[in-house]
């Protein structure tokens, strides 16, 4: 896979890691405002996450690479050479991509984390949360626009409201259900 492709793909992972966890802690935050459940969701969203992603990484570049693979056996048997006929080296690496798509979203996932795990009044801990997640999604989107050759403030802008768009939805979601169902979780 090309370098360019790597690094889109590690942005967009470290993206899905930070949007997901702080829309997850701010969630939790919405029905139960213990540190400790916060920090505890988290690192399951963190884990279960990371896997997830590694998962659909693993099962659409190996079905690129079975696609390729089968590519490659036609034009031999077409061919009747090797010539001009890409070698396995350059195909993508299923394992390769798995991890870096779980390293990337448990990256990007930490931010959250670290920001509001330990801290114990809830106003500040979901202020940090939202404070710290706000740099690292203009961040990865200036990140993304660099790597585009784009002008970073549109794409900074849009990846921003996205992440508050997602954490706004989750908060006022479970904030609804925990005040009709009595979901206040202690």
């Amino acid at each position: 896979m090309a370098r360019t492709q790597w690094l889109r793909a590690a942005v967009l992972g470290a993206n899905d890691g930070l949007v997901s966890i702080a829309s997850l802690t701010v969630g939790v935050g919405a029905v139960n405002q213990s540190a400790k459940a916060m920090l505890v969701s988290g690192l399951a969203g963190l884990v279960a996450g990371a896997c997830s992603m590694a998962i659909g990484e693993f099962v659409s570049v190996h079905a690129q690479y079975d696609i390729e693979v089968a590519e490659m056996e036609r034009r031999r048997r077409g061919s009747g050479s090797e010539e001009g006929v890409r070698g396995e080296e350059s195909l993508p690496s299923p394992m390769l991509a798995a991890g870096a798509s779980a390293l990337a979203f448990a990256l990007g996932a930490v931010l959250p984390l670290l920001a509001g795990g330990f801290i114990r009044s809830w106003s500040v801990r979901v202020g940090a949360v939202c404070a710290v997640s706000s740099m690292g999604l203009a961040g990865f989107g200036a990140a993304g626009a660099v790597l585009g050759g784009a002008d970073i403030w549109k794409p900074a802008l849009r990846v921003l409201g996205g992440g508050w768009l997602a954490m706004l939805v989750t908060y006022a979601v479970l904030r609804i259900f925990g005040l009709l169902f009595n979901m206040q979780v202690s």
